[in-house]
């Protein structure tokens, strides 16, 4: 898959020098410069393919690799006792349930919360419709004050 880059920039550096060829004396020029810059993307093509051929299937990074694998085959084994499990466990049950705790505590905290906010919205309603009753009242006494 790595040299159908070069392969392809190669026929268009081959269809580039055929038409040098072809076409008039007045294109040379222009046709010069395509041929030597297509050809120019051939030799970094293929350098950059021999580069990665080098780094993949040898040379650099080779032996890194043997080294990795040697490295990973170790395996590490654990030995717990039982009494080391069930003194872990016990922690962690201990834990769990202080968190239970913390929950239940904001929940409640939460409600309480909630509760204010009701009140709050109940009082600010009531004090809307104070406003609004002090309101009618002054356009009535000023109705009243009209008609007189």
């Amino acid at each position: 898959m790595g040299h159908i880059p070069t392969i392809v920039v190669t026929c268009l550096a081959s269809a580039l020098t055929i038409l040098y060829f072809v076409l008039p004396d007045a294109t040379h020029f222009a046709m010069l410069v395509f041929v030597v810059s297509a050809w120019f993307l051939v030799a970094i093509c293929w350098l950059a393919q021999k580069s990665a051929d080098y780094i993949t299937k040898g040379g650099y990074g080779h032996e890194e690799k043997k080294k990795l694998v040697s490295t990973s085959n170790h395996q590490q084994t654990v030995q717990v006792t039982s009494n080391q499990i069930k003194q872990a466990k016990a922690k962690l049950g201990a834990e769990l349930d202080e968190l239970r705790d913390i929950v239940k505590n904001k929940d409640s905290e939460i409600e309480h919360l909630k509760n204010e906010i009701s009140n709050l919205q109940t009082l600010v309603q009531i004090e809307s419709l104070k406003t609004d009753l002090a309101n009618l009242k002054a356009l009535a006494a000023k109705e009243s004050s009209k008609r007189k």
